[in-house]
């Protein structure tokens, strides 16, 4: 009878056991997303959306950190070492260089996932005091005499990068030959007062120092700066512009060292669910989805745009003529301070 009850008393005591292995042995994933300075309220609601979504399915348990920084910055420290899962940039010079310098992805990366792996675009506009006290309409008004503009340094900042080649691009559709374009870009860089080295630091030197007559920026950035800073801003959009790509890729080297490529890669494609289309558009991020951009169609006014592939050759061949050291764009700033 003793040797009974004690079975029984064994029994209860693995009953609890039993119950809390399978949660026991649930893992546990931590993603690191490296990404543009401006995305972070994107990626912030994202990561939350995902989470959800991956639990739901059956999936373990994801904690996604974030870093954010200029562009280029950001993707120099996941080639020196960052343990970054997954890039998210805003071009895909910043994203090639993972192939270019540190075999950390294969060459054909954005052959991967649709669209050429950019699941959103954007393009650059320019923001400016309420009122527009400076009368500024176009690209051409920021090389005026007496404005100062403010834009983040294009070595670092993928943002910096598309406003000069949106005003560069501009002039070439107006017609005018390269030699003017150049010109162009060299009076608008001339007129700033402080290189920043990403969006969010040139946003910042704007609104809240209040140095500059005029922001260039990205479009998805000017709703947070008017919730941010309030509305004594108002946003111009060029007669010409350019359509900036946000392109992301697991970082295989990395995955393939932390066990992480499944979740990695399902976060990435989940980018492109109606879910995750939806929330780029409601952060002013320009949808993929036909769906989408349809249904928030008021707050994306049609732009004429072009593209780097179809005036600059691409983002390989744009940043070694304009953005490398030595290159035009050095040329333009040493020729602009004398």
């Amino acid at each position: 009878m003793l040797a009974i009850q004690r079975r029984h008393l064994l029994i209860a005591a693995a009953a609890p056991l039993l119950t809390i292995a399978p949660s026991a042995r649930a893992a546990a994933v931590t993603l690191l997303n490296v990404s543009y300075d401006v995305s972070r309220e994107f990626y912030k609601d994202y990561n939350a959306l995902f989470i959800a979504y991956w639990k739901k399915t059956g999936g373990d348990d994801v904690t996604v950190n974030q870093s954010h920084g200029g562009s280029s910055k950001q993707a120099r420290s996941v080639v020196d070492g960052l343990e970054a899962d997954v890039l998210t940039m805003n071009q895909a010079n910043d994203i090639d260089v993972l192939f270019e310098r540190g075999k950390l992805i294969p060459a054909d990366w954005a052959k991967r996932l649709p669209d050429n792996a950019a699941p959103t675009t954007s393009t650059s506009v320019i923001l400016v005091r309420k009122g527009n006290p400076k009368q500024i309409r176009d690209w051409d008004d920021l090389g005026r005499a007496g404005i100062s503009v403010i834009i983040p340094n294009p070595k670092t900042s993928g943002n910096g990068r598309y406003t000069y080649l949106a005003a560069w691009g501009a002039a070439l559709k107006k017609g005018v030959v390269p030699a003017a374009a150049q010109a162009l870009v060299r009076r608008i860089f001339a007129n700033v007062p402080v290189f920043d080295g990403g969006g969010r630091a040139a946003t910042t030197t704007f609104a809240q120092r209040q140095i500059g007559d005029a922001l260039a920026t990205f479009e998805s950035e000017v709703p947070l700066i008017l919730r941010e800073f309030g509305n004594d801003f108002e946003v111009v959009y060029p007669g010409w512009s350019i359509l900036a790509e946000n392109p992301v890729t697991v970082v295989d080297k990395v995955v393939d060292k932390r066990g992480t490529r499944k979740v990695a890669e399902a976060y990435l494609k989940y980018l492109w669910s109606d879910e995750g289309q939806e929330l780029a558009a409601k952060h002013h991020l320009r949808p993929r989805s036909s769906k989408a951009l349809a249904k928030y169609a008021a707050q994306f006014p049609k732009v004429r745009l072009f593209t780097v592939d179809e005036l600059f050759g691409g983002w390989t061949k744009a940043q070694k003529e304009h953005f490398d050291d030595g290159g035009l764009y050095d040329q333009i700033i040493a020729s602009a301070k004398r």
